[in-house]
């Protein structure tokens, strides 16, 4: 947690005002730290076994995707090879099936404590398994998803995408080891930064904020935003990886402290429902759906637009002209959903609907799918 000297030094960096009058009014809120440990640095995974031994734990089941198992793999040589086992199916959305073959192969192999390594999809198998067993986590993020300092945990069964929310699935420990983003490709690291992005965005607006997350939302997404367009020129850039993991870190607290609103409805119903890639939906959803709570958030917008350095006060024209900077696609039909779809999508947007600060009207919704679907660039007349 930042001091308030470092809150302060922060707040000004972000062009936050604060009150010079004694009768200006600060409204009532309520903020609950974040309970995670959290390491950051370089070369910090090597501090991985002190955690475990500090805990009296020696039998970690190693999480990750197929696509990262050797990733793990590093992680059991670190630990020396005393490790449950490794457990590598971890899928985009999180199936239930998948975690409860997962929950199995723990009991089989009597597992005391999850380590995950990766991006959002094997820190929500983390999650779903310490849910399930209260096996205590410790994930290892390799992107800038920010799920690893979050209470949500979105699962899929049945081609539909439920969320809850519990202190109880937040990770125990994060390791944040800027050395192990080094290699993330730079497609992936755009994407994944912009879904970091959004959580800030959100938080916001959302109905429960406070005056500390928003200071955390500004600082993350000013950090993404200036680390991003860097990155994608010089993807070896210390630096800049070190920027956008610190933004990312900051952006999954907003995401994990007050609630979302239509762009997380709207990104959940794609990914659950139609299977869509998460963190692409999430950077073409983005700018429509700031669109549409343009009119009744000025002030967060102007927040917004400072924070992504657009001198005109214009988040959503900021917004594009970010996205313009980074390889990523601006269309969901790039992403295979069919055009007949759209429909459907607004149908289920509608059901058990976010609080927003606009009121969720079904054929602007409609309007702003169609929109992400043909990829056209956001602008305010939602």
């Amino acid at each position: 947690m930042l001091g308030f000297r470092s809150c302060l030094s922060t707040a000004r960096r972000v062009n936050l005002s604060f009150p010079t009058k004694m009768d200006t009014f600060m409204e009532a809120f309520e903020y609950a730290a974040n309970r995670s440990k959290v390491l950051f640095g370089s070369g910090t995974i090597a501090k991985l076994p002190n955690i475990l031994a500090s805990r009296g734990l020696s039998r970690p089941l190693l999480l990750s995707t197929p696509q990262q198992l050797d990733q793990a793999q590093q992680v059991q040589k670190l630990l020396s090879g005393e490790a449950a086992g490794i457990f590598s199916e971890a899928t985009m959305h999180t199936p239930v099936e998948v975690t409860d073959r997962a929950v199995e192969f723990a009991k089989s192999t009597k597992a005391d404590s999850l380590v995950s390594i990766g991006g959002g999809s094997t820190i929500g198998l983390g999650k779903a398994i310490g849910i399930r067993t209260g096996l205590y986590h410790i994930t290892i993020p390799t992107t800038y998803a920010g799920s690893e300092v979050t209470p949500i945990l979105g699962e899929t069964s049945d081609g539909l995408k439920t969320t809850r929310s519990d202190p109880s699935i937040l990770p125990d420990a994060v390791i944040y080891d800027v050395d192990l983003t080094m290699t993330l490709p730079v497609g992936l690291s755009a994407y994944s930064g912009i879904n970091a992005i959004a959580h800030a965005v959100e938080a916001l607006y959302a109905q429960n904020t406070n005056p500390i997350i928003k200071m955390f939302a500004q600082e993350g997404v000013r950090s993404l935003a200036a680390a991003l367009p860097e990155i994608s020129k010089d993807p070896a850039s210390q630096a800049a990886r070190s920027s956008a993991l610190y933004g990312a870190w900051l952006c999954g607290v907003c995401l994990g402290s007050v609630g979302m609103s239509i762009h997380h409805k709207l990104c959940h119903t794609l990914g659950g429902s139609f299977n869509l890639p998460h963190a692409e939906t999430h950077t073409i959803v983005l700018p429509h759906a700031l669109s549409y709570n343009a009119s009744q958030v000025p002030h967060d917008m102007q927040r917004i637009a400072s924070a992504l350095g657009d001198d005109r006060g214009d988040a959503i024209s900021g917004l594009n002209a970010l996205l313009d900077k980074l390889p990523v696609k601006r269309g969901l039909r790039e992403l295979g959903m069919r055009e007949e779809d759209i429909d459907k999508a607004a149908d289920i947007a509608m059901t058990k609907a976010y609080w927003n600060p606009r009121p969720t009207e079904r054929d602007a919704i409609r309007e702003l799918l169609r929109r992400a679907w043909a990829g056209e660039p956001a602008r305010a007349d939602l």
